[in-house]
C-alpha cells in the first residue's frame, strides 16, 4: 500500500506560479507511475501530467503542456509539478496518484492522495 501525501496549492494571480509536492511513502515499486489529475467544480477528473519512477519518462495533458512540470526526487520519495503560467481555468483540487502504469490511474486504480486546492484569481 502506498501513502500520497500532496502540498503546496494555493491562490494564485493569473501568470503566476505555484510548486506542488507529492510526499510518498510506503511500498511503492521501481516500476510505478505517479502521475498527477485535476477536478474543477462540476466537472470529472482529468489527467494532467505522468512520470516513470524507473525512468523519469514523462507525459503531459496538452492543456498543460509547456506550463507545468513533473518530477521526482528519489532520495526524498517525492514527486513534483510545477504550474507556470497559470490561467484561471487552471483551478481545480489537484491529486497525486502512484500505480502499475497510466492506465491503471486513469481507470481511477492504484493509490490517491487526499489533493490540494488550486485558485487561480483573473
Amino acid at each position: 500500500q502506498v501513502q500520497l501525501v500532496e502540498s503546496g496549492g494555493g491562490l494564485v494571480q493569473a501568470g503566476g506560479s505555484l510548486r506542488l509536492s507529492c510526499a510518498a511513502s510506503g511500498r511503492i515499486f521501481s516500476s510505478y507511475t505517479m502521475g498527477w489529475f485535476r477536478q474543477a467544480p462540476g466537472k470529472e477528473r482529468e489527467f494532467v501530467a505522468c512520470i516513470n519512477w524507473s525512468d523519469a519518462f514523462t507525459t503531459y495533458a496538452n492543456s498543460v503542456k509547456g506550463r507545468f512540470t513533473i518530477s521526482r526526487d528519489d532520495a526524498k520519495n517525492t514527486v513534483y509539478l510545477q504550474l507556470n503560467s497559470l490561467k484561471p481555468e487552471d483551478t481545480a483540487v489537484y491529486y497525486c496518484a502512484a500505480g502499475p502504469n497510466l492506465a491503471v490511474l486513469m481507470a481511477t486504480g492504484g493509490s490517491w492522495g487526499q489533493g490540494t486546492q488550486v485558485t487561480v484569481s483573473s
